[in-house]
């Protein structure tokens, strides 16, 4: 998998983490020493509509808002399309780690991964919303753009993450609980790494050794993975809230609150 670009603007400063997030050092390096780059995350997807994971971190994490943060993607993109005014954000802002993830949905109920980047240091949300909506639609190195024929077609999830923590070994952690990013160095010296969000292993159908093992291939590397590689590995899980929502309810929720741009009728 080709690496997302390199994000050039400087990290902003760690932000105060949640209530429920961990202070444990590791994970607060990791993020910080990651942040200075984009990250691209395999993720699955829902079928339609919306699903949120229930865990609440205030408002911002509230399932209401947290739609309203996938509805803001779909804003984001068409006012890039049709070159019109970014509305403003309808939602709380705050400082979170977070991915932006754009899926295809077939007419069965079939979907396809379109693009997903996203940053596991704190961001402004408002800010990092827009940033991300676009690097994913249009950035993902692993995917061409989206096109604006696409769009109705597409369903988009906001992922805020939390609750950094150093595990404990490759298999302290629970599939469908944690996403986790690993780090190890190759035989040749070089440092390697790679994330999966909460949503991967278990929408994959995957056992914890199959997750890592993909994780690992994902960071990059090509040889034999066999158990002293696995427990040479520095884990961190962690955990975080999502929903989604497809484009068929995005536009009733724009019409019907009025803020639908007429600007946007060829969509």
């Amino acid at each position: 998998t080709t690496s997302p670009p390199t994000l050039h603007s400087p990290p902003p400063p760690p932000p105060p983490r949640p209530p429920c997030c961990t202070s444990d050092r590791f994970g607060t390096l990791l993020c910080d020493r990651m942040s200075s780059r984009m990250l691209s995350s395999g993720s699955g997807a829902t079928k339609g509509g919306s699903k949120v994971v229930e865990k609440s971190l205030g408002e911002a994490t509230d399932k209401d808002q947290l739609e309203e943060q996938c509805r803001y993607c779909f804003d984001v993109i068409l006012s890039h399309f049709f070159r019109t005014a970014l509305p403003s954000p309808r939602f709380p802002g705050g400082h979170y780690p977070l991915f932006v993830t754009w899926n295809k949905v077939d007419s069965r109920g079939g979907v396809q991964l379109r693009g997903c980047i996203g940053n596991l240091s704190g961001i402004d949300l408002h800010q990092g919303i827009v940033k991300y909506a676009n690097a994913s639609a249009f950035d993902d190195r692993r995917f061409s753009p989206i096109g604006l024929q696409e769009v109705q077609g597409l369903e988009c999830a906001v992922t805020l993450l939390f609750n950094f923590e150093k595990a404990d070994s490759w298999l302290d952690w629970t599939i469908g609980r944690h996403g986790l990013i690993i780090e190890f160095e190759s035989p040749r010296g070089s440092s390697l790494s790679a994330t999966f969000l909460p949503n991967v292993c278990e929408e994959q159908g995957w056992s914890q050794q199959e997750c890592i093992d993909s994780l690992i291939r994902k960071a990059g590397y090509k040889g034999a993975i066999d158990s002293g590689l696995r427990t040479s590995l520095a884990v961190t899980r962690y955990q975080g809230c999502k929903a989604s929502v497809d484009y068929a309810q995005y536009r009733r929720d724009r019409v019907a609150a009025n803020m639908w741009n007429s600007a946007w009728k060829r969509v």
